[in-house]
């Protein structure tokens, strides 16, 4: 059985958690406060608490779903040889200015990896409000079902993110290497609405640059 190690228990990594546990998987949720603090959410959804270390460690696929601002602060040990996940989008207002986005010379998920040598970064999850996790998925094949887009350098990698978001309720479009993950950061046609494959396909060649809007 496939467990997902999560890094951050807000909205989006409690809502992945849950879809997570309703089809079957193990999930191993964490916060920056430490798996005490986790109590109440843990009873409800049934997943087991850990340290970030602990949910790095035991996840298969593992989603960082902190604020961008506060991936420095990620042990990148325990997360060695892991596939990755990550949830971000960049919010100045909450994040602070960072000069290489501000001038798109880089995304954030070409920042985690950087942070993350010996791990593998998938983008994902990062254009869904956190409730659609659970609330729009449908299964496979059926009419009008949501697509999500991933990004990642490695095919193998962005393979078993894939199946996983096929697993719980989604379809996939691949949108390339990890630096075309800007096609579906917030502001852009794509981020946050309701798409199937083909649909979310146009909205992402549509997506323009910040600097070109």
């Amino acid at each position: 059985m496939t467990t997902i190690g999560i890094i951050g228990a807000g909205n989006i990594g409690s809502n992945v958690a849950r879809a997570a546990l309703a089809h079957g998987y193990e999930v191993v949720l964490s916060n920056s406060r430490g798996p005490e603090t986790l109590t109440e959410l843990i009873a409800e959804l049934g997943a087991v608490a850990g340290t970030a270390a602990e949910a790095a460690e035991r996840g298969d696929l593992v989603v960082v779903a902190i604020p961008l601002g506060d991936i420095g602060g990620i042990d990148p040990a325990p997360l060695e040889g892991k596939i990755v996940i990550d949830a971000n989008n960049y919010y100045p207002q909450r994040d602070g200015r960072i000069a290489e986005l501000d001038d798109e010379s880089t995304t954030t998920s070409e920042l985690l990896q950087r942070q993350l040598p010996g791990s593998t970064v998938v983008k994902a999850f990062n254009h869904i409000g956190a409730k659609q996790i659970v609330e729009h998925a449908l299964p496979s094949g059926q009419a009008g079902r949501r697509a999500l887009a991933v990004a990642g350098d490695d095919r193998a990698a962005k393979d078993a993110v894939a199946a996983f978001i096929d697993a719980i309720g989604f379809d996939v479009l691949d949108l390339g290497p990890l630096a075309e993950g800007w096609r579906i950061q917030r502001d852009t046609p794509g981020y946050v609405k309701r798409f199937d494959r083909d649909g979310l396909a146009e909205a992402v060649a549509q997506a323009k640059r910040y600097r070109d809007l």
